[in-house]
């Protein structure tokens, strides 16, 4: 395989982002409907307003795994999300194939990591923590940049590829 065929097949930072607008419509679909049945399962007490709102301890952690297991099924299940399917986009394993349970669940952990930054929130302001998780999901995906095989952060650390 010569180096413009390979560098053909990696996938573009622009057309992995345009893949993520599309799946952050699924996942907030999914955050809809995991939403409504828990208001329908709770007969509408998932939220409290005692003199303010109150989320139920579990509905957050619910919520996390609903969408998780979206994104773990989907890359075990073909390689693809709802919003990599129109984009062309596949990811696999350094030699092409399929990724192995670990490899998505670590791709998962470190994409996602730069959320904990709002714990800062209590301390620094909900917009300085907002703001810390954009520079730091910025540096997750600038890293695709100057990987010559056009890979995320989370993609370096679980070892795995986007390719067209």
């Amino acid at each position: 395989m010569t180096s413009s065929t390979a560098a053909d097949i990696y996938c573009p930072l622009w057309r992995r982002l345009f893949a993520l607008l599309y799946d952050l419509l699924a996942v907030v679909a999914i955050v809809m409907v995991v939403g409504y049945v828990c208001q329908r399962v709770t007969g509408g007490q998932l939220i409290s307003t005692e003199g303010h709102a109150r989320i139920a301890w579990w509905y957050q952690p619910l919520q996390a795994l609903v969408v998780s297991a979206y994104f773990i099924a989907s890359w075990l299940r073909g390689g693809r999300t709802l919003g990599m399917r129109p984009w062309r986009i596949r990811v696999s394993n350094e030699h092409g194939s399929g990724i192995t349970f670990t490899q998505a669940l670590v791709r998962l952990l470190v994409a996602a990591a730069p959320m904990g930054l709002l714990v800062l929130a209590p301390w620094f302001g909900t917009k300085a923590a907002l703001w810390a998780m954009a520079v730091a999901w910025i540096v997750w995906f600038g890293v695709a940049i100057f990987d010559p095989r056009r890979r995320a952060f989370h993609d370096v650390i679980a070892r795995t590829v986007l390719r067209r």
